[in-house]
């Protein structure tokens, strides 16, 4: 079956001496691998789309018996020239990327999440700087959009305590601990989490944590992925993440 769909690139991996292969998180079929032929070739077509956080239309054969679809044409269905030049704008976007790889199963299709993908991935493009402290706030919402969101109980939502927990077994932000694998947070933690969890405002970004605390912050909300959704790994991105962006806040 001949598909044409916006597309959403994930990954990319060089295939024998003149492919690639790509994974795609589409409108249409969620995240699928296809093969584009020759795209390592000079003046391939594919070559200047198959860009990671580049947002495409791309036709593709879907055959589901196959787990590797073929690439028939791509094109920008909105071009984002910034992610690619500019070095903390793209380490946040491998991370991302990366992020969302590790949540949505095969071909599960979750036009909530592509949404959001698509208005993040142009407003990190437009903006003029980027800071680390984006990327718990996009753990937060694609958990969300995935169906395991954490969730302010009403303590947090009457009080106004500074003390929290993450409580990863219930998945729930309180200010108690319930469970051996709870996390205590620091206070700028859970004034991040609670406004994170209880408002959309973008002033959620003028909130200071120290790079050890939100550097924490990512990992305990990696430790909730982990508990919630079997076989995910450390993200390789982190390593370049973390130079690209040390010190940016």
């Amino acid at each position: 079956m001949i598909t044409k769909t916006e597309a959403i690139v994930l990954k990319t991996v060089d295939f024998s001496e003149s492919s690639i292969i790509a994974t795609l998180f589409t409108r249409k079929h969620g995240t699928i691998a296809v093969i584009a032929k020759g795209a390592r070739k000079p003046k391939n077509k594919f070559s200047a789309y198959l860009v990671v956080g580049q947002v495409l239309e791309v036709v593709y054969y879907m055959k589901a018996s196959r787990g590797v679809q073929t690439l028939s044409d791509a094109s920008y269905r909105i071009k984002l020239d910034n992610l690619r030049v500019d070095i903390e704008k793209m380490a946040l976007t491998m991370t991302t990327m990366e992020f969302t790889r590790q949540v949505v199963h095969e071909n599960e299709v979750n036009s909530e999440l592509f949404n959001f993908l698509l208005k993040l991935l142009k407003w990190l493009n437009e903006k003029e700087s980027v800071s680390k402290i984006i990327f718990p706030y996009i753990q937060l919402r694609v958990l969300e959009l995935v169906g395991i969101g954490l969730q302010p109980d009403e303590t947090v939502l009457q009080k106004t305590s500074k003390i929290g927990y993450i409580n990863i077994e219930t998945g729930f932000l309180s200010d108690v601990s319930e469970g051996s694998q709870s996390v205590k947070l620091t206070e700028d933690q859970m004034l991040f989490l609670k406004t994170a969890l209880t408002s959309k405002s973008s002033n959620i970004f003028d909130i200071k944590m120290a790079e050890n605390e939100l550097k924490d912050l990512i990992e305990y909300l990696d430790r909730y992925i982990r508990y919630h959704i079997e076989g995910v790994k450390t993200r390789r991105s982190d390593a370049i993440f973390d130079q690209l962006l040390n010190g940016f806040s």
